[in-house]
């Protein structure tokens, strides 16, 4: 291994996971596939200003007085009377500047004299509704809560900016809000003229199995066969080691520390869906080179397994030893009920409201079979509350889907976007329903400004929802 391939994985892997507490190996797989869009180079070099709107706690219950500060960022470069308003929808994540200063939606604003904002989601960044993350307190973290919260947003905004009484509105997201976008037409369609849904999950699922299949297509099509087939025999001999007694050898090579117990299903689970999480994290977020960057890596070592013990190892930046215990999991979580952990506020809807657990239920990818939807199940259950078992996890995706229609929300004016090496694209529309593809493109690519580095599909993407919203505004 050469020196620069370990500094380089170790760079390009870690540059986002930084935190004030050591995050356990599992915490910190599932943060890289649940974080906001990439930061957008900045054009505008005016400075948003922070804005706070008073939400109620509770929308649906009038007996609850309950009130929390929900924050906004707002740049009015271009503001006119009667500027259409363009905003960015928060998800799970903390809220940004570049996302008013620069990319697509930006210089869709600047074309139409448009008013920029970025709305952060409650229980995420500086917008908390409760002091601790308890889950009784948690109860108000619920998607129809954050859209109530959108729309008395839109509603105030304009009501308190006399230039913008009488403004249309779009909205636009990535992920998780992009799915708020589709689902915000569908219940208050009176607010907004269009919106922009890219890389959006539409239907809950308990056992998202299409996602590895994802990300060992993307591997297979940009990393070659020879790739593919290292990441599938390195893990597939790795989980043999243990499975046939020779633990010591597996744990050796994987450099595990002294607490971790392969006799413990649930340490297992963890530390396979850990080492799949990195792929998906690459796959995931991968620009043009990445994946094939990686897979030289990968292809330098001489054998199948110690080319995935030792990518695991530097990847988390080469501690003394790895912990992927499950208790550490759990401990972790817990510790975010009194420090408002946005790791724990994201596990919790998704136990509430959507599954999309990336098991390794698919025999068509090349992660293996140690990452069942029971690890991520039992979790809810530890984590939570006992009511999250499986039953009840799949009671609340079925809920979901009958609430928002799954694949058939039923809206008008929105565009879709998917990358055709996006993971999470399986659970959303497809071409058939009107959703545009972009090949080769992955997990919310499509955010910057129209340039001469993008592909045939990509810039023609860009132009259709240039047009569509010209259209709304006209």
């Amino acid at each position: 291994m050469s020196a620069f391939g370990l500094v380089a994985i170790t760079l390009v892997l870690l540059a986002s996971l930084a935190s004030s507490r050591d995050l356990p190996f599992f915490v910190k797989s599932l943060r890289d596939l649940h974080r906001g869009p990439p930061q957008l180079p900045m054009k505008s070099r005016a400075e948003p200003v922070t804005g706070w709107i008073t939400q109620k706690i509770d929308h649906f219950d009038e007996s609850n007085t309950d009130t929390y500060q929900m924050r906004y960022l707002v740049n009015d470069e271009f503001e006119t009377e009667g500027s259409p308003i363009f905003i960015f929808v928060g998800g799970e994540w903390e809220i940004e500047p570049s996302m008013v200063k620069g990319g697509l939606w930006y210089d869709l604003a600047k074309e139409h004299n448009g008013v920029l904002v970025y709305t952060e989601h409650r229980y995420y960044g500086e917008s908390l509704p409760t002091t601790t993350f308890s889950t009784e307190n948690l109860k108000y973290l619920h998607v129809k809560q954050a859209l109530a919260d959108l729309a008395h947003f839109i509603e105030t905004f304009k009501a308190e900016n006399p230039n913008l009484t009488n403004s249309k509105v779009l909205l636009s997201g990535g992920s998780y809000s992009a799915t708020m976008v589709v689902w915000f037409k569908r219940l208050y369609p009176e607010l907004i003229v269009g919106g922009w849904a890219s890389s959006a999950p539409l239907l809950a699922k308990l056992n998202f199995v299409e996602y590895k299949e994802v990300v060992g297509k993307a591997f297979l099509e940009l990393g070659g066969q020879q790739c593919y087939n290292r990441i599938q025999n390195g893990i597939a001999e790795l989980e043999e080691l243990f499975d046939n007694k020779r633990a010591a050898e597996a744990r050796a090579m994987l450099r595990l520390c002294s607490n971790f117990d392969e006799h413990n299903d649930l340490d297992l689970w963890s530390l396979f869906g850990s080492i799949s999480n990195i792929f998906s994290g690459i796959a995931q977020t991968q620009r043009e080179g990445d994946i094939e960057f990686y897979c030289n890596y990968l292809l330098s070592f001489d054998d199948d397994a110690s080319a995935i013990a030792n990518f695991a190892y530097y990847a988390w930046g080469s501690p003394n030893c790895l912990d992927p215990t499950y208790k550490e999991t759990v401990e972790y979580y817990l510790w975010g009920i009194n420090n408002l952990d946005e790791s724990r506020a994201w596990y919790y809807q998704t136990c509430n409201e959507y599954g999309w657990y990336q098991t390794s239920g698919s025999s068509n990818q090349p992660f293996g079979t140690k990452f069942p939807a029971t690890l991520y199940t039992e979790l809810c259950s530890d984590v939570f509350d006992h009511q999250f078992g499986n039953e009840k996890i799949v009671e609340n995706t079925v809920q979901t889907n009958e609430d928002f229609g799954g694949m058939e929300p039923e809206v008008e004016n929105i565009y879709v976007t998917h990358g055709a090496l996006d993971p999470w694209h399986p659970m959303g529309l497809g071409t058939a329903e009107g959703a545009t593809i972009i090949s080769k493109a992955s997990h919310c690519n499509d955010f910057t400004s129209i340039s001469s580095q993008d592909s045939e599909e990509m810039r023609a993407a860009k132009e259709r929802l240039s047009e569509l919203v010209r259209e709304w505004l006209a």
